[in-house]
């Protein structure tokens, strides 16, 4: 079936938008205190309570396959520890209401923006296709909240967790593991110091990792991206688009224009909670 190209392109170029305004519920100070204030101290405790709270109260081994490129023994100290702290239920209230007081912050000025981006990514984010897309389906079975600013971080969390969804299967069927896509990564543009130690990989468990890509041709000796590993990268990264078309394809490029228009000045408005270089891969809005 051939690629359509101009839903592709939209999808990547939607992603750069959506995924700052999600982002805050992990980074902006108001998210962290409310998990802290809760008892869940430690930024990674509040992290894997949050984003792994739609699944319900799981041991580590299922966010290790839905999170992907979080080592296991990370993922493990962290889970099933912190629903004894605070189950499920309560770290969605938690998200909730941090992403929430993060975002009324930053977007202060913006609500009539605010609405209007409501207004418009709400349809794409609701009633998402979760085949084969375990975060996404689990964030599409929660109630869409009632007032704005928590509806535009529900829609945003639902298109990232579903495009996320499917950059793992694009991952997946490039023949890479979770250290591998990784340090692969590093190798062509975002620094090691941003991905290792904020994924718990040790330096043995990295280099073994490394030299399972030079094995395949993908890394040089001297551990420098070969075209091959280039290629593949940007191969995944072309069906990890291709995979997020589907909210997408029902607009024309003029609507298309207009949204990226209306999100703009709400990314950059969200970025500034944000660093650049970050893990996520995620650039700096140029807006």
């Amino acid at each position: 079936m051939a690629m359509n190209t101009s839903a592709a392109t939209t999808a990547r170029t939607m992603w750069a938008l959506y995924e700052p305004i999600h982002a805050v519920a992990y980074f902006a100070p108001e998210a962290r205190a409310a998990y802290e204030d809760a008892g869940l101290r430690g930024f990674w405790r509040g992290y894997f309570a949050g984003r792994a709270a739609p699944l319900g109260p799981v041991g580590p081994e299922p966010v290790v396959a839905s999170f992907f490129t979080f080592a296991p023994a990370m993922v493990a100290r962290a889970l099933p520890d912190v629903w004894s702290l605070a189950a499920p239920e309560r770290a969605l209230e938690l998200r909730r209401a941090g992403a929430a007081a993060a975002l009324t912050r930053l977007l202060a000025g913006h609500e009539r923006e605010v609405e209007r981006a409501v207004e418009a990514l709400v349809p794409r984010a609701a009633g998402l296709d979760g085949s084969g897309r375990v975060l996404a389906a689990a964030n599409g079975a929660l109630d869409f909240p009632g007032k704005p600013i928590e509806r535009l971080w529900h829609a945003a969390t639902l298109l990232r967790e579903h495009r996320g969804d499917g950059h793992v299967a694009a991952l997946v069927a490039a023949g890479l593991d979770g250290c591998e896509a990784l340090v692969l990564r590093s190798a062509v543009d975002v620094p090691r110091a941003e991905l290792q130690p904020h994924r718990g990989w040790t330096d043995q468990e990295w280099d073994a990792a490394a030299q399972r890509l030079t094995d395949r041709g993908l890394l040089a000796p001297d551990g420098a991206a070969t075209e091959a590993g280039r290629e593949l990268l940007r191969t995944a990264e072309a069906a990890t688009d291709q995979a997020a078309e589907r909210p997408w394809r029902p607009l024309p490029p003029e609507q298309v224009a207009a949204l990226v228009h209306l999100l703009t000045p709400l990314t950059t408005a969200c970025a500034t909670a944000l660093r650049f270089p970050n893990p996520i891969g995620l650039p700096k809005p140029t807006g």
